[in-house]
């Protein structure tokens, strides 16, 4: 297990490196989470609601044609009026052309727009956190298989030494406390096999729940790369790639569209008009004398509407400062963002800095341990070591080897969390092989001109996979 562990040591380069033929199953993981992962859907469509924005913003710049229709029964005409007709159908046609707006419509178009921009950087963002939850669940689950494996091999060995300490009781070389001693170690070790069974159940169920499946066997995933030579490269590579910090930029810009559209409604406004209207009075029209009168009435007028606003009680100047402090706090946020991702880098470089060492120290202490318990046991023939020398000898190997099989885990977490805060954790950096990425352009290239509005799209439908008829894991292993 160990060993196992020890090929994800973390290299240099760009991205997921090659695939080889043990790595595709990290592949497969990160595929799967790509395309069945309710997290990632869920935001998926949430940016496709936020491309909408851009048509809905464009709409009151457009000309706007409506119908009216009225069908009359006059019951009760008037007592002085002889030509009041018994019924009417009156209709209308309304055309308007909005022809300035004072700004308003830009601007909101333009943010709208850079609200989308700001929405497919929280796009990436999702990915990039789902991808991080995959390698975490992933790495779990190899972690507390290589745990549990190393726990029964102690409780293994434990049994044997136990085994051996009754017979040398029996010829009355050891005494009953040594056996009790070993029985005592035997009774721990396992406690802590169950309970690293009960951790393995717990970590493929978590890989149940973020990739959708349920774990098969794992192999060692592949090297990363494309990590960072030292922190300041990090950092400025993620202030130029950060998603979090792409979209708070851009909410911002966004704001400032806010803040010039909010002070329109002080200006002028102009649009064209065109209303048409015929009115039917079925020969009702003029009681006696309905034969001499037309029974039908068309009429059609044409032309320009300015408004100029002169007084609305302070509310544009309040829109407009609510805009503006609106615009401020996000560039406030814009701020706090970016020291969010400088300190999360340079801690995240840090942390994976530290785990490569940690991993190298851990390895030195296992051969150490594997050295000590050897000699102990050599020495206990001969008598200058205990029984307890020994089991405290075989301790210390199985706490340095799980040390060691989690600093691996650590290690290859902290490396691709590393590359998630800096921004190159999306499936275009990881080269995913699971078929066409999903680009949120294309929907908002496809929605962004439309004006029918009978141009709906079908009934929404879950994309993710559900994990309700998966099996119930357990905490077994099977022996290698």
């Amino acid at each position: 297990m160990a060993k196992r562990l020890g090929r994800a040591i973390l290299l240099a380069g760009i991205g997921l490196a090659a695939a080889p033929a043990l790595a595709d199953d990290l592949r497969e993981a990160l595929v799967t989470a790509y395309n069945t992962n309710p997290t990632l859907q869920a935001a998926r469509a949430q940016q496709r609601a936020v491309d909408e924005g851009v048509p809905i913003a464009k709409a009151p710049g457009l000309p706007s044609l409506s119908g009216t229709a009225n069908y009359i029964e006059f019951v009760k005409p008037s007592q002085s009026s002889f030509t009041a007709p018994e019924r009417a159908l009156q209709t209308q046609a309304n055309l308007g052309v909005p022809v300035y707006s004072g700004g308003a419509v830009k601007n909101s178009i333009q943010a709208a727009k850079t609200r989308v921009e700001a929405g497919q950087q929280d796009l990436r963002a999702a990915e990039s956190g789902v991808f991080s939850q995959v390698v975490a669940a992933y790495m779990d689950v190899i972690l507390n298989e290589a745990v549990v494996g190393l726990n029964r091999q102690n409780a293994q060995r434990l049994s044997v030494n136990l085994q051996a300490t009754r017979d040398r009781f029996e010829i009355g070389d050891l005494t009953r406390t040594d056996v009790a001693q070993s029985q005592s170690r035997l009774a721990v070790a396992r406690g802590q096999t169950r309970a690293a069974e009960a951790n393995l159940l717990a970590a493929r169920e978590r890989y149940i729940q973020v990739v959708g499946k349920a774990p098969g066997k794992l192999e060692s995933p592949p090297p990363l790369a494309g990590l960072p030579a030292d922190p300041d490269a990090a950092v400025g590579y993620a202030l130029d790639h950060n998603p979090d910090l792409g979209a708070a930029r851009e909410r911002a810009k966004a704001a400032r569209f806010d803040s010039k559209a909010a002070g329109s409604s002080r200006l002028p406004s102009v649009s064209l008009f065109a209303n048409g209207n015929y009115t039917n009075y079925y020969g009702t029209l003029g009681g006696p004398i309905s034969a001499t009168l037309p029974q039908t009435d068309t009429t059609a007028q044409v032309g320009v509407r300015a408004t100029l606003p002169i007084f609305q009680g302070g509310l544009p100047a309040a829109q407009k400062r609510q805009a503006q402090a609106r615009e401020g706090a996000l560039l406030e946020q814009e701020i706090a963002t970016e020291r969010a991702v400088i300190a999360n880098v340079r801690a995240a470089y840090a942390q994976y800095q530290a785990a490569n060492e940690i991993i190298e120290a851990n390895k030195a202490a296992v051969a150490a341990a594997e050295l000590s318990l050897e000699g102990v046991r050599a020495e206990n023939t001969v008598g200058n070591r205990t029984i307890l020398d020994i089991l405290n000898a075989e301790q210390e190997l199985l706490s340095a080897q799980v040390q060691l099989a989690t600093a691996e885990r650590n290690g290859y977490v902290a490396g691709f969390n590393l590359l998630a805060a800096m921004g190159k954790a999306e499936a275009r950096d990881l080269a995913l092989d699971g078929g066409a990425l999903y680009d949120p352009q294309a929907n908002y290239d496809r929605v962004k001109g439309s004006i029918f509005d009978w141009a709906t799209d079908p009934a929404p439908k879950a994309k993710a996979t559900r994990t309700v008829d998966t099996k119930a894991q357990d905490g077994t292993v099977t022996p290698k």
